[in-house]
């Protein structure tokens, strides 16, 4: 979330960041709360967005030892502070909730670190049911079928529709909360800060959460963010000789002169492999089919399109759409742009709307218009699978 103007807060709002667990799932060589992720440190996200957000003091609860490197990853942000927690998420709430005492603030917000993206609005309709109620959770349906596990068979199955998946940042009237993690003689330690609300008794309302709230716990979470879209673009000439075949898009037209190159040169599909191959960012055709390996010799180049699409899916990405453009005076390429287009779809296996197959003139001028070769440009788009 994008920092944002500090909105004026009715009541005086507190917040507790807690960080002082090992993370040891993520496969991060430090505690993932204080690792890298999209830019910078793992808690620096969430406390950037509460103070944005007008919440102060922010207190971070980090582990015994740590506080070199938890200013470090705070470092230049006011209104921060730290505490250090305890062998459990609870002493480390709890510790955290009694370093406010001296200058205690009505509300408080309670976050797990390794939650980064906090959007503004959780917290807004959470500092709005403290109206009502002494505590508010941010929550999201349940939408896969549940059932219970007995051992390795299912079991009884369970009602999706009476549950609900819990997030943070858990939001209380300070004194309630306080009063319960002071009380709390669970005998087993309490899943979070809500179930120690409702057992003093608290009513804990439900806000809408919001799936930008993930938590990382997992190495896979920390792999670079893949943008929605790549593009690329192509560019590729062929001169045309006498005695050759001419293939334009994958489909061989009769014309008195053919196009002379790498493989077939099909100088249509060679720019839109390197389009793709772009987009991708995984060089150009000559890397992956080298004009001078014999075994490309005559070669069709459906094969090269194919291998290009293939790379591309295993990067992550499909094909949103391309468009071809080929430059020539001669021959005409309207009468084959639809056998064009579906021989491209064809061999890339997408549907035949995604695909584009443009021809221009160059007013007969260059080679091109001289009737000395023909030129293609491509553009294609990925898209995040």
């Amino acid at each position: 979330m994008e920092p944002q103007a500090n909105p004026p807060m009715t009541s005086k709002v507190a917040a507790l960041v807690v960080a002082a667990g090992q993370g040891l799932r993520a496969g991060q060589p430090l505690p993932k709360q204080f690792a890298n992720w999209r830019g910078k440190p793992v808690v620096r996200h969430s406390v950037e967005a509460l103070l944005a957000a007008g919440v102060a003091p922010v207190l971070v609860v980090i582990p015994q030892g740590a506080e070199e490197i938890a200013a470090t990853c705070l470092t230049g942000l006011d209104g921060v502070g730290f505490v250090t927690g305890g062998e459990t998420r609870q002493d480390s709430v709890r510790a955290g909730l009694e370093a406010l005492v001296s200058d205690a603030p009505e509300l408080v917000l309670i976050h797990d670190a390794a939650r980064p993206i906090l959007p503004l609005a959780v917290i807004e309709r959470l500092v709005a049911a403290l109206a009502l109620e002494a505590g508010a959770i941010p929550v999201l349906p349940v939408v896969d079928s549940l059932c219970h596990a007995e051992g390795a068979v299912m079991g009884a199955p369970a009602k999706r529709e009476a549950l609900r998946r819990v997030q943070t940042p858990q939001a209380f009237r300070y004194a309630d909360i306080l009063a319960a993690h002071r009380a709390w003689t669970g005998a087993t330690l309490a899943g979070d800060d809500a179930q120690v609300a409702q057992a003093h008794g608290l009513t804990v309302a439900l806000v809408d959460g919001d799936e930008a709230l993930h938590k990382l716990t997992y190495a896979s979470d920390f792999a670079p963010a893949l943008p929605l879209v790549r593009m690329g673009t192509g560019y590729d000439v062929h001169r045309l000789e006498d005695g050759e075949e001419l293939w334009l898009c994958g489909v061989k037209i009769e014309h008195h002169q053919g196009l002379s190159g790498h493989s077939d040169a099909d100088v249509a599909i060679h720019a839109l492999v390197d389009a793709i191959l772009g987009a991708c960012a995984r060089g150009d055709i000559g890397q992956h089919f080298p004009p001078s390996d014999p075994q490309w010799r005559g070669a069709s180049s459906d094969r090269f399109l194919a291998h290009a699409v293939k790379l591309a899916a295993e990067a992550g990405y499909g094909i949103g759409h391309v468009d071809v453009t080929i430059i020539c005076e001669a021959p005409k390429i309207g009468p084959h742009r639809e056998a064009m287009r579906a021989r491209l779809a064809e061999v890339m296996g997408v549907d035949l709307g995604l695909v584009s197959v443009k021809a221009t003139t160059t007013e007969k001028l260059g080679f091109t218009g001289r009737g000395e070769g023909i030129a293609a440009q491509a553009a294609a788009t990925l898209v995040r699978l």
